[in-house]
């Protein structure tokens, strides 16, 4: 069980590790997404540590791969003993792999190499009433699963051996989010590009989901766009509201407004590779993802016209129950 200090260092560092302690009924991810300056390279690399919850359940660390121009994907399984992580920063090792806030290194059958990450990263603003893209829900202990965005967009330089052949990342980009909890929701859609047409320092990133709460679930939402050097927000928690949300066998249609103003997005859903995910027993096969989607962004204020574009390379998941989360 995390002690209180513990568990006050993690609120205050959504990167960092919050399982010290856990030893059933947990995991903790990493999304590492790396693309290539001219898009033809696009992988996801998910480090990470599941803890079930006894019996015959399974213990393991992992690392994922996703290839985002193919959609193929490999579960690689390590002891959990050889899973390092600090509670105060992203600093993740799995076996020959390290991830931190400067570089990652590979040591994997797809992927073998050091990139280096040559910016400063991009977190969504932490602070003590709203520690990260949770908002104050990110203070409620007995929430199903936690989010964290450790970094909208960063520089990467440096090449990977990818299936034998060496492919320059240099100039490309580099995002990061995690999740850590008990298990993912029963029903979600996710979305996400740091590649907006003719918006270089553009990032989008939103998400809606089924939330469990004290016997009323509803849904949850949160939509971030970083562009001009500001984070502008609809969510949940900051007054918010969805005017429309549909998705069907090829889009998702997904409208809000709020303080930041209106923003529009129409998403063009694309078949990719099967992710694995947290369930209380195991980690199954069933999360369905691509790196190769494409959104329709507009986003205006007070009837101002503040950034209209394509988003590529996009990553998107459209997963559960979906008629459920829906309705509610």
């Amino acid at each position: 069980m995390r002690s209180p200090a513990s568990y006050l260092r993690g609120i205050q560092h959504p990167e960092a590790f919050h399982g010290n302690g856990k030893t059933r009924n947990f995991f903790e991810g990493w999304y590492f997404k790396i693309v290539s300056e001219d898009q033809s390279q696009k992988w996801a690399v998910i480090p990470g540590i599941f803890r079930g919850l006894g019996g015959s359940s399974r213990d393991e660390a992992f690392v994922q791969v996703l290839d985002g121009s193919t959609g193929r994907s490999w579960y690689h399984v390590y002891p959990v003993e050889q899973f390092k992580a600090s509670e105060t920063s992203f600093d993740v090792r799995v076996g020959d792999n390290h991830f931190s806030s400067k570089q990652v290194t590979l040591n994997l059958p797809q992927l073998k190499g050091e990139l280096k990450i040559t910016t400063e990263l991009k977190p969504w603003p932490v602070t003590l009433a709203s520690p990260g893209i949770m908002g104050w829900y990110g203070l409620v202990p007995f929430m199903e699963c936690f989010h964290g965005i450790v970094s909208f967009s960063h520089q990467l330089e440096g090449q990977l051996e990818v299936e034998g052949k060496q492919q320059s990342f240099s100039n490309g980009k580099g995002y990061i989010e995690k999740d850590w909890g008990r298990n993912f929701p029963s029903g979600y859609i996710w979305l996400h590009s740091n590649h907006l047409k003719n918006y270089e320092d553009a990032s989008l990133i939103g998400s809606a989901a089924i939330i469990p709460w004290l016997g009323k679930p509803f849904r949850g939402f949160i939509l971030g766009l970083h562009h001009g050097g500001q984070l502008y927000s609809w969510t949940t928690y900051n007054g918010a509201k969805e005017e429309n949300l549909k998705i069907d066998d090829s889009h998702i249609s997904w409208r809000v407004s709020g303080p930041s103003g209106e923003l529009e997005l129409k998403a063009e859903r694309k078949r990719g590779g099967l992710l694995h995910a947290p369930l209380r027993e195991a980690m199954h096969q069933r999360v369905e993802e691509t790196l190769d989607g494409v959104v329709e962004v507009k986003h205006t204020k007070d009837g101002q016209l503040l950034l209209q574009s394509t988003a590529t390379t996009s990553g998107m998941e459209v997963f559960g129950d979906i008629e459920r989360l829906l309705k509610i």
